[in-house]
């Protein structure tokens, strides 16, 4: 790692490398373990499926709203991420108990320890960055500490492949706890070079207390979360779409207080982070989709079947997915699974097909009897942080080249150029619809590689860009506060990434479903571009 950064950063680096371990092992085998009926999943169709993955990734990004406020004004940063990672530790290993009570509370624990977490480590390595020597090398040193994420996140498929198919998915769920729990025993390896950084703000005499906050913001939360819930019928789509959107409203609220009740100086570059936070939205509610409408296209859209040289070594890594096939037992309709269950939930009988089958023609069929060998699912899921660890180097050294004469683009650019890029991503989808036939036959792997790669550009550009640009213009006592609020607005985006997959079977024509993405991303980085003089000013005015 580069001797000019600070000596925290390794550290910090590879404490989230082993958090988002964790976290994306968890992610990648979720949809695929609630959808499962064949291995002792939790036969959930896909609709409710998509629902209640939806709502979990909009709830682990809410959570870090409170994470981060106690953070700031009571725990400080290293308490507060250590409280984090053991109860995300815990969750995680709780999805390997079977019940519904268990998992439902499994994903309420990882949700807090998230809050706790999420917020707290991105701040603290931007506190270390607040020294005069290294506050030039901040945006490099979120590209670099992206990276740790993505590392975590391209590893952890393999073993979650390869324990969910040699053992079960407890034992795959349990790893994801442990390499939490490896995440935080790193963090306070490295105590020594950030504690100087976990610095606990004074707040303003226009600032509200943390009880303040919390009854006028968590519990009208909770309030409107639960009529949402109980409301007759449903408004949004689902009883927990109305819960969630209902219950955001307090605390989007609460940022729209915090930015009228600022000083003249603070009010301009909060207002300009919560436009930020705004359109990031939608960046967030395609590129999630990834645990759901692409996951989908992975394991009934795609040819993932391995070739007979390959096969051997795949076998060894745990990565192959064994289909058997019987002639004339697949549908010609889309059909819900269907499943009988005992008290505790568990699956006891399933009428089942494997979905893979239904797309193939009859001339690459397979004997009735034979076993398919294919490539996991979930490792359509390191796709995209591999791209990542390939790419941002690249995109580092760009910068760094366009730095050196002088044209770097501002952060606003970068964030603008995220969300055109991602908006490109979502037309090679297009092309891989259109090239299969609308799903008749098998579409070629490289058409799901070719869409990760163009939205990894986009993601590089916008996601580490707008952590920095929280860092730099966030007032010294909200930093984590603020932080909380680009993680509310990945909250929303991943909530409306579920509403939008949870569509995918309303659409006869996929490549239709991929067109609205476009659309939406299009729209909202033309929005950005016409905000960028006056960010631009900000920053500016917040230098000087």
């Amino acid at each position: 790692m580069n001797k000019k950064h600070p000596k925290a950063l390794p550290y910090l680096f590879f404490s989230e490398m082993w958090e988002r371990f964790g976290f994306y092992l968890m992610l990648g085998i979720f949809f695929l373990y609630m959808t499962d009926t064949q291995q002792g999943g939790m036969g959930m169709d896909k609709k409710q499926a998509s629902d209640v993955f939806g709502t979990f990734i909009a709830l682990v990004y809410l959570t870090p709203f409170i994470g981060g406020l106690l953070a700031d004004r009571v725990l400080g940063y290293r308490v507060s991420i250590t409280i984090g990672g053991i109860l995300m530790g815990i969750g995680y290993c709780g999805l390997a108990i079977p019940g519904m009570t268990a998992f439902y509370s499994s994903l309420i624990i990882i949700c807090i320890g998230n809050g706790f977490f999420k917020p707290n480590i991105s701040t603290i390595l931007g506190n270390v960055y607040n020294d005069e020597k290294y506050k030039g090398l901040k945006d490099s040193g979120y590209n670099i500490f992206y990276m740790g994420i993505n590392i975590g996140a391209f590893i952890c498929n393999f073993f979650g492949s390869y324990l969910r198919n040699t053992f079960s998915w407890g034992a795959a769920f349990t790893a994801a706890g442990i390499g939490m729990f490896l995440g935080v025993i790193i963090f306070w390896m490295g105590n020594k070079h950030f504690k100087h950084a976990d610095v606990v703000k004074p707040a303003k005499p226009e600032d509200m207390s943390v009880a303040r906050i919390f009854s006028v913001t968590l519990i009208p939360m909770l309030v409107a979360g639960y009529i949402g819930w109980i409301i007759p019928g449903n408004i949004f789509g689902s009883d927990s779409t109305d819960a969630f959107i209902l219950g955001a409203i307090p605390v989007a609220g609460y940022y729209v207080n915090i930015m009228l009740r600022s000083d003249a100086a603070d009010k301009k570059s909060i207002a300009a982070l919560l436009s930020v936070f705004a359109v990031a939205i939608v960046f967030w509610a395609i590129f999630k989709q990834n645990g759901t409408a692409l996951t989908t296209w992975a394991e009934s859209y795609t040819d993932r079947e391995i070739s007979p040289s390959l096969y051997a070594p795949a076998k060894s890594l745990g990565v192959v997915q064994e289909l058997s096939y019987t002639k004339d037992s697949v549908p010609m309709i889309d059909e819900q699974f269907r499943v009988a269950r005992d008290k505790e939930g568990r699956i006891i009988k399933s009428w089942d097909y494997p979905s893979y089958f239904k797309n193939v023609t009859a001339s690459q069929l397979p004997a009735s009897g034979e076993t398919v060998k294919l490539v996991s699912t979930e490792l359509g899921q390191s796709i995209n942080p591999f791209w990542v660890i390939v790419l941002t180097p690249l995109v580092v050294g760009f910068f760094a080249f366009l730095k050196k004469r002088n044209k770097e683009p501002g952060t606003p650019w970068k964030i603008f150029f995220g969300l055109f890029i991602t908006a490109l991503s979502t037309l090679v989808m297009v092309g891989a619809t259109y090239a299969c036939h609308n799903g008749l036959e098998k579409s070629s792997m490289l058409w799901l590689i070719g869409a990760y790669g163009v939205i990894t550009v986009g993601e590089l550009f916008l996601s580490p860009m707008a952590l920095s640009l929280v860092s730099k213009l966030a007032p010294p006592r909200l930093t984590a506060v603020m932080m909380g609020g680009w993680f509310l607005s990945t909250s929303i985006g991943n909530k409306l990434s579920g509403v939008l997959a949870s569509m995918w079977d309303g659409y006869e024509h996929k490549a239709n479903f991929f067109w609205v993405n476009f659309v939406l991303a299009l729209v909202t980085s033309a929005i950005i571009l016409l905000m960028i003089k006056w960010l631009n000013s900000i920053i500016k005015e917040h230098r000087a």
